[in-house]
């Protein structure tokens, strides 16, 4: 038996998010579905990030197990020949059987990507919020910087989600203006649920002129989702990648 460690990319538009549920088709459940078909085997992959419906991935992680004798690598070109297009695997490897994605030390990055201008672009409706209110792209960089390092999220958590703690610690912001196009992109040690959309949506507010960027202050000693702005769509939201450890990979 032999653990293998997937990195993958996916366009979330079609799927019902990562992880399976009765209510509609999800990407793991079509990761597992061919793997099992591949193998053999009845396949479950558990994945590092359980990403929303709508939500896009360039670098999520999902492991799984097998006594099949093709080698870690090789699994990638098998099952991208199997995949639908809209799924596709960056890179297979071999990892340790006690390799965990999600309780294994790691980062996680994050891009938000907002088209602003008077009107919408179809071909970017899926991959992009559209808003028409102009956005100073420098009240919502120093909003951002406020979140940098450790604090309690709470204010930033979506309602529903069990966690122990809501502590977490963000690594680095980023924001971007290049024509008509905005990106947030953040860096973190985990988030919380709906977190990266419910900054963005509060970064919009503040450069929409609604708040100053200081007010990102007094949503984090609220502690109280209330107290934060909406939860952005989920279709401007792609999980970029995720790193662990070099000490926990082969």
């Amino acid at each position: 038996m032999k653990r293998v460690k997937l990195t993958v990319a996916y366009d979330g538009t079609n799927y019902c998010g990562w992880q399976v549920q009765p209510n509609g088709i999800t990407v793991q459940e079509v990761l597992n579905r061919h793997l099992s078909e591949l193998t053999g085997e009845t396949i479950e992959t558990i994945g590092a990030s359980r990403t929303d419906a709508g939500v896009h991935a360039l670098g999520n992680v999902a492991v799984f197990d097998t006594s099949m004798r093709m080698p870690g690598e090789k699994f990638s070109y098998a099952l991208n020949q199997r995949l639908p297009e809209d799924i596709r695997i960056q890179k297979s490897e071999e990892v340790p059987l006690d390799f965990h994605p999600r309780y294994r030390d790691s980062e996680k990055t994050y891009e938000y990507r907002i088209l602003n201008r008077r009107f919408p672009v179809p071909t970017e409706r899926f991959y992009s919020h559209f808003t028409y209110v102009p956005l100073d792209v420098e009240k919502m960089r120093q909003a951002a910087a406020f979140l940098e390092g450790e604090h309690d999220f709470q204010s930033f958590c979506g309602a529903g989600a069990q966690v122990k703690s809501t502590v977490r610690t963000i690594l680095d912001t980023e924001v971007k203006r290049e024509g008509d196009r905005i990106t947030l992109r953040i860096r973190g040690n985990g988030f919380l649920y709906n977190m990266v959309r419910i900054i963005s949506g509060t970064l919009m507010e503040i450069g929409a002129g609604n708040y100053p960027p200081e007010h990102i202050l007094e949503i984090l000693q609220a502690k109280n989702r209330k107290a934060a702005g909406p939860t952005a769509p989920a279709r401007g939201l792609t999980l970029v990648g995720i790193v662990y450890k070099e000490k926990e990979t082969l």
